[in-house]
């Protein structure tokens, strides 16, 4: 594969999730790359770090997922980032930053300030209910919201919330770091992509919380490969995981192939 794109995976969620709502996905990409090393990170107010305060940039958080990543020997030869949101912001930045750090990226969904406006990075029509969200103060209601607006599929939505509810519950994220990450998420401004590294960008045409035009533009700038799920929501990884391991499995073959 070029330049070890696929070998080492990182994978980071977005927007007040962490590790556990991976669910079965990393199994799944580890049964597609069966020679891979898959590792999940969590970021600073979620998941194993839950009790910090969430830094309000973008680039404050990359230092810290980096370190952590660089303390646990996951660094060790360039790595593959799987980010989903907000948690492709902070790949886009750790790019940037260190690009020998970096075999490749995909980002899932994600959104960049200075490409795309406001009322498409957080689509208008999910104001309501994302306030709502915050609002809720029953733990299994949230997680069950959540679900419903970040995925198009219906068939184990009150089992998968009691999952969820359960991890809320262990690992608490606060309003107030779910706020702080929204203010990063906000202010970020990405540099221009490092031509070198291979990136991929999917998304679904079903979200209905980041436009489909925020990939589109991402696409348009860099003339970085996009591939769209036809149906999918906002958590590709939920609604269709055996899709998304199959569009990584394709783009690494196609980057072997050219090398």
């Amino acid at each position: 594969m070029a330049s070890g794109v696929g070998q080492d995976w990182l994978l980071l969620r977005g927007l007040c999730r962490e590790s556990g709502h991976w669910g079965d996905f990393p199994s799944l990409l580890q049964s597609a790359f069966p020679g891979a090393r898959v590792r999940c990170l969590d970021l600073p107010g979620a998941g194993t770090f839950h009790d910090e305060a969430s830094p309000k940039r973008i680039e404050l958080i990359t230092e810290s997922v980096r370190q952590r990543a660089a303390a646990n020997d996951l660094l060790e030869r360039p790595a593959t980032i799987l980010a989903m949101s907000l948690g492709g912001m902070v790949a886009w930045e750790w790019l940037q930053r260190y690009p020998d750090d970096i075999a490749g990226l995909a980002l899932l969904n994600t959104s960049f300030a200075g490409l795309s406006p406001f009322f498409h990075r957080l689509r208008w029509q999910s104001y309501r209910r994302f306030l709502q969200i915050l609002l809720e103060k029953d733990v299994y209601r949230r997680e069950l919201a959540i679900i419903r607006l970040t995925s198009n599929r219906r068939e184990s939505d009150h089992e998968l919330a009691a999952i969820w509810a359960n991890i809320q519950q262990q690992r608490p994220v606060t309003i107030r770091n779910a706020l702080r990450q929204l203010c990063a998420a906000s202010r970020y401004r990405p540099a221009p992509y490092r031509q070198q590294t291979p990136v991929l960008l999917l998304n679904g045409k079903g979200d209905r919380i980041v436009a489909q035009e925020c990939s589109k533009a991402i696409h348009s700038r860099w003339s970085i490969p996009l591939v769209s799920h036809p149906w999918a929501g906002h958590d590709l990884i939920l609604d269709d995981g055996i899709w998304v391991a199959k569009c990584l499995q394709d783009w690494t073959q196609q980057l072997s192939e050219i090398t």
